[in-house]
């Protein structure tokens, strides 16, 4: 329980700080500590929804949430997570691992990326919006990761919305995308709801501090240490499955 306890506060540090769900480090813990992965993924997606929903109701306290901008993606994942328990159901433990080293490598590369900001937010067709949202929504949902680290840079890099404000709304796509993927990795027996109510509880101090580190961080110094959080997590990974 102190585990668990410990464990949740981290990732809820993590969380608010760098605008994701919490399942890119939950799940590698998890794993480390013993757990299946299906089952440490259904962990990872209750910790989500209380880390999400509260972020996000920080973020709409400080003007960082633009709710309208992010409504119909949201909407888009919500839907593409309905089915994320059943394609998880469908595929070995050791391909989810694989899917989701894979998220983390492609996380990590999209960092060297240079993401250049825009002046003006573009307008861009609400359909277009629900479709990216539901693949996002499915694909994360499936490997138990909030989206967003995906999210940000479309929002950035096309949509040209400014870092921060795209960091809050990634972290309101995961309130949907969760509250979704719960329902449909309960549907499929993979939520062991003790470990992930501890977690998730204990997450809120963590994303209380992780949020008003965010707004105090110069963008840059932000950067870095999200470059070396994957890293530590892509090695992880590799030594697990191939080693």
């Amino acid at each position: 329980m102190i585990v668990l306890v410990v464990l949740g506060s981290i990732v809820g540090v993590l969380s608010g700080f760098f605008g994701i769900g919490g399942g890119t480090i939950l799940i590698p813990l998890l794993l480390l500590f013993g757990y299946n992965t299906k089952t440490a993924i259904g962990i990872s997606v209750v910790q989500m929804v209380f880390s999400s929903m509260y972020g996000s109701y920080l973020n709409q306290k400080k003007g960082t949430l633009d709710v309208k901008m992010v409504l119909f993606i949201g909407l888009g994942g919500f839907g593409g997570a309905l089915v994320s328990g059943y394609i998880a159901a469908l595929l070995s433990e050791r391909a989810l691992e694989l899917l989701f080293l894979g998220f983390a490598v492609f996380a990590l590369v999209r960092l060297f990326l240079k993401t250049h900001e825009h002046h003006g937010e573009k307008k861009v067709h609400k359909g277009l919006l629900l479709i990216i949202g539901f693949v996002l929504g499915a694909l994360s949902m499936t490997i138990g990761v909030g989206g967003s680290i995906l999210l940000v840079p479309i929002l950035v890099g096309f949509l040209h919305i400014p870092l921060k404000k795209a960091v809050s709304a990634g972290l309101f796509f995961v309130v949907f995308s969760s509250v979704s993927g719960l329902i449909s990795h309960t549907m499929e027996g993979h939520i062991d709801y003790i470990s992930g109510i501890t977690i998730g509880i204990a997450s809120l101090l963590g994303v209380y501090i992780g949020i008003h580190l965010k707004d105090k961080v110069d963008v840059k110094l932000q950067k870095k240490l999200l470059v070396g959080f994957y890293l530590l997590i892509v090695v992880y990974l590799t030594q697990r499955i191939f080693f």
